[in-house]
């Protein structure tokens, strides 16, 4: 009996038949609905360098309208200043990264800034500790709303906004703070922290597979479909991480102000920090960013608007966030058009024979047993033969006048 090949086998077979190594690893990359290729991360690297180049410009502006604020105590609070901010954008720019805009975390930082500023003089632990808890039960009831009902995260953190805002709104007054805490005791640390868990955290996300893992809930065809249980446990996690954040930032801007906290419903302070996120290179579509994007728009913001004081401009955060938020969605188009993979990269697959690997998660089913074709071409019938005309019954010579002669 012989040996038939089954699809099995030839399924095993195919990595030494000539498939190339990129068509076996798109096979867990969900080539079919996402977008199949390593993104470019040159088009991140040119936009960091310009923001640079406005950082150093816009601080040797500040340098010579009064170089008193990049000095002693003053400096101290413009780096806290950069934190609270810089915690806002990294919040806004995770939730972004999984393509579900958390919108409520302006007036999470709010909500926290005065509960810290009512509570401080309990302690830091006892003031900040509560605050943190109430920010991710909320996160999480946010997750779960948008990853089981499978909605926009934009619509579902609006309407928790909304909630916080009616919270805001109990005070009428603002509130003065109780603690006396000063984080400009600790602003180097604290800027190193902010710094490296954006500069660590771009790093990461830049990996081919932590950079799809992270935007799998970015939608592919119909924004309805859900994504998976992979990218409702990610966007989970970001929703419930960029809440506590939001809060954390509320806490260290109330903290290094040297007034009271206003109850202002906060959305203007999402505006901000989603336009700061987007300005960084982050991608309004979730998935694509930066690596030193957010440290250095932040930065770029932060030095504008003390800027903005020296020169005794009133700017509205609505302005400055409008502006960001504008100038952010311009990097966005930039970015997908020049950030996406190149076409025909070698890293797209390529059709597979056999039916052995499809374009996707998918596979083709094995035909039925009894369908296969056989392993060797069935031979033709024999013809039949008269037994009497056999040459091997002739014992002479054949006749010369023989037909066949």
């Amino acid at each position: 009996m012989g040996y038939e090949e089954t699809g099995r086998d030839r399924l095993i077979e195919q990595p030494s038949s000539g498939v190339p190594a990129a068509v076996l690893e798109n096979v867990f990359d969900d080539p079919i609905h996402g977008e199949p290729g390593r993104d470019r991360i040159g088009v991140h690297v040119g936009w960091e360098i310009v923001l640079l180049i406005g950082l150093a410009a816009l601080g040797w502006l500040l340098w010579r309208a009064d170089s008193d604020v990049l000095r002693a105590a003053n400096l101290r609070t413009l780096l806290v200043d950069l934190v609270g901010l810089g915690l806002l954008a990294l919040a806004a720019g995770l939730s972004l990264r999984t393509a579900a805009p958390n919108l409520a975390i302006g007036p999470v930082a709010v909500a926290a800034a005065l509960h810290y500023a009512e509570q401080g003089d309990r302690g830091l632990p006892s003031s900040i500790g509560p605050a943190v808890a109430v920010a991710a039960v909320g996160g999480l009831a946010l997750a779960l709303v948008v990853v089981v009902l499978h909605v926009p995260g934009w619509a579902a953190s609006l309407a928790g906004a909304a909630g916080v805002v009616v919270y805001i709104e109990r005070r009428s007054e603002p509130v003065l703070v109780q603690g006396n805490y000063d984080p400009g005791r600790n602003a180097g640390y604290l800027l190193a922290g902010f710094a490296a868990v954006a500069v660590l955290g771009g790093l990461f996300a830049s990996i081919r597979a932590v950079r799809r893992l992270v935007g799998r809930y970015r939608p592919i065809a119909d924004p309805a479909r859900r994504r998976g249980v992979v990218a409702a446990v990610v966007t989970a996690a970001a929703l419930v991480g960029s809440t506590v954040l939001a809060a954390l930032a509320g806490v260290l801007l109330a903290a290094n102000g040297d007034g009271p906290v206003t109850p202002t419903p906060g959305l203007e302070w999402t505006v901000v920090a989603i336009g700061v996120a987007l300005l960084g290179g982050t991608s309004a579509y979730g998935r694509r960013g930066g690596v030193f994007g957010t440290l250095l728009a932040v930065g770029l913001v932060t030095v504008f608007s003390a800027y903005a004081r020296t020169r005794g401009w009133t700017v509205s955060p609505w302005a400055l966030g409008g502006v960001a938020l504008g100038g952010g969605l311009l990097v966005t188009r930039l970015v997908e058009t020049c950030g996406r993979p190149r076409t025909g990269s070698t890293d797209r697959p390529e059709p597979v024979s056999d039916g052995a690997i499809s374009a996707g998660w998918s596979m083709q089913r094995p035909q039925p047993a009894d369908n296969w074709p056989p392993s060797l071409p069935t031979p033709a019938a024999p013809q039949p033969v008269d037994p009497w005309r056999d040459p091997r019954w002739e014992d002479g010579p054949r006749r010369w006048d023989d037909g066949d002669r």
